[in-house]
């Protein structure tokens, strides 16, 4: 099986397994941290949750970084990411155990989502850090597997920190904050450990370039608008990269709106109705992340050989139009059942559509422009996540179900498969060339 095939070839790399070892490592602590966060925010006992209160908190925890990441994006192509990956775990460690201390203490939730702010803001830097390196320990031949198999299997390791996070909650001796705290310095310590494993790899290994290299604070930031700039001048170079970004930015608008109808569903649909937000309705939350967890592992397996088949945009289009149907046939009977099929579609979905985008980036961009354009694409998705959780708050009733938003979302997923199908007849033959089945040569030396 040419995947299976691919994938070994690729754990041969060793720059490659050691920025694996990271992305797993951090993106468990990530899982961990936001089932804590969430229950905290969605399911506490004494906090009358509503739609409007779940976007609130989103635009707090997100809109910030999201204004300023694209300028983190230009430090991002001039620092070395291998001490960004390094220190960035280290800051989220600290903050996450403030984190905990603040719930203990019964603080104000401003205190609380403040220091939650600082370990999401430096989470999106991680992330954009760990995505722009990817080409450095790795051929440009495998670098729709690496895309398959690098991102899947963080969010996959995600998923079974919000896994962890349940397990730490059920073996606490406390419930309440002090679950949460302890869930929460669970995640500190996850985080300690991606830190100390990106020690692992040369300072030099995940670029940039030293010629582009300024690690001095002030020398960095004098260029920093500068920098944006020719970054967006990049990126209107790059047509199919723009239009990837665009196209990933309505899926995470569509995904936003969801998320928040089944935080709304499990928090009073699905709750025992004696006392809403108890543990069937946090217990039901958690099937619903295995479940889309599921739809990202399928999608690793099955979307390098869609893009190759039928290029970035045919493969998007599909999973658009796929969406477009299913989701609302299977949420529309509001049922735990159906709608935890319609989670593993999503996951599906969504995750090939991220899939197909990393790569469309990747191979359109120049190495030094990478870091500020996955900066731009954290901004747009964190954005199209708030904006989402705006619109499913003037839709949402307080028990979730509601019809008109689930056919909203249903109409956006058509005609964007719409749209990508033009963009694949028109960019289609660049598009799946570069996502060209890799050949059976050794890799090459520079990345070993």
């Amino acid at each position: 099986m040419s995947v299976a095939r691919d994938l070994r070839t690729l754990l041969h790399f060793p720059g490659f397994r050691r920025l694996l070892s990271v992305r797993l490592l951090s993106q468990l602590a990530d899982g961990v941290f936001q089932v804590a966060l969430a229950a905290y925010v969605v399911f506490s006992p004494e906090k009358e949750t509503s739609p409007a209160a779940i976007a609130s908190a989103m635009a707090v925890l997100l809109l910030p970084y999201s204004l300023l990441g694209p300028f983190a994006g230009v430090l991002l192509d001039r620092w070395r990411r291998r001490q960004v990956l390094f220190f960035g775990n280290l800051v989220r460690t600290l903050m996450a155990t403030a984190t905990a201390v603040l719930i203990l203490l019964s603080v104000p939730d401003w205190l609380v989502y403040g220091a939650a702010l600082c370990v999401t803001a430096v989470n999106r830097f991680v992330l954009a850090g760990l995505s722009a390196a990817l080409p450095r320990v790795v051929d440009e031949e495998r670098l729709v597997i690496a895309n398959s198999l690098s991102p899947t299997a963080g969010t996959l390791a995600a998923t079974l920190g919000g896994g962890v996070a349940f397990a730490v909650r059920l073996l606490a001796p406390e419930t309440g904050r002090q679950a949460d705290a302890l869930v929460l310095v669970t995640a500190a310590g996850l985080y300690l450990l991606g830190a100390l494993m990106s020690l692992r790899m040369r300072k030099e290994t995940l670029g940039p370039d030293p010629d582009v290299v300024q690690p001095r604070m002030r020398t960095a930031l004098v260029g920093t608008v500068r920098g944006l700039l020719a970054g967006l001048r990049h990126l209107t170079e790059r047509r199919a990269a723009a239009y990837a970004l665009g196209a990933a930015a309505l899926m995470r608008f569509c995904y936003g709106a969801l998320t928040v109808t089944v935080l709304m569903l499990c928090r009073y649909a699905w709750s025992d109705q004696e006392e809403p937000g108890g543990d069937n309705g946090l217990g039901l939350l958690g099937l619903a992340v295995g479940a889309s967890g599921a739809g990202f592992f399928a999608a690793a397996l099955i979307s390098p050989s869609a893009v190759r088949r039928t290029g970035v945009f045919g493969w998007m289009a599909l999973c658009s139009g796929a969406a477009a149907v299913l989701e609302p046939a299977l949420g529309l009977p509001f049922r735990p059942a159906p709608i935890l099929l319609a989670a593993f579609v999503l996951g599906l979905v969504t995750q090939s559509a991220k899939i197909a985008t990393d790569t469309a980036v990747q191979t359109s961009a120049d190495d030094a422009y990478r870091g500020r354009l996955f900066s731009l694409y954290d901004m747009l998705y964190n954005v199209a996540f708030v904006g989402a959780a705006g619109a499913a708050a003037a839709m949402l009733p307080p028990d979730g179900r509601s019809a008109a938003l689930l056919l909203s979302v249903a109409v956006l997923y058509a005609a964007l498969a719409c749209v990508l199908v033009r963009a694949h007849r028109r960019l289609g033959p660049a598009t799946a060339a570069a996502a060209r089945p890799p050949s059976a040569a050794a890799p090459p030396s520079r990345f070993t």
